[in-house]
């Protein structure tokens, strides 16, 4: 009983933090409105398209970042020896 619990506040708290694809727009509207863009110009749509690239940008940072070095990633320990 206990565990089940614990396992429905875990699987509250993580999708806690979704949005929806619909929520994210609402919310990159009313960003680009607080810079003070009108909506159904053509400088809302670019802010629009803005945040979209950035945020594709940051993700594709994510998935390319270095993971390797002398103190990560695979080989650790190997070929990075100081001594």
């Amino acid at each position: 009983m206990k565990l089940s619990s614990l396992a429905v506040l875990a699987l509250a708290l993580s999708a806690g933090g979704c949005i929806t694809i619909e929520e994210r727009r609402a919310l990159d509207a009313e960003q680009c409105r607080g810079y003070g863009f009108r909506t159904g110009t053509d400088a809302f749509a670019q802010c629009l398209q803005n945040i979209d690239l950035d945020r594709a940008d940051a993700r594709r940072a994510f998935a390319y970042r270095d993971f390797s070095g002398p103190y990560g990633g695979y080989g650790f320990g190997y070929g990075y020896r100081r001594w």
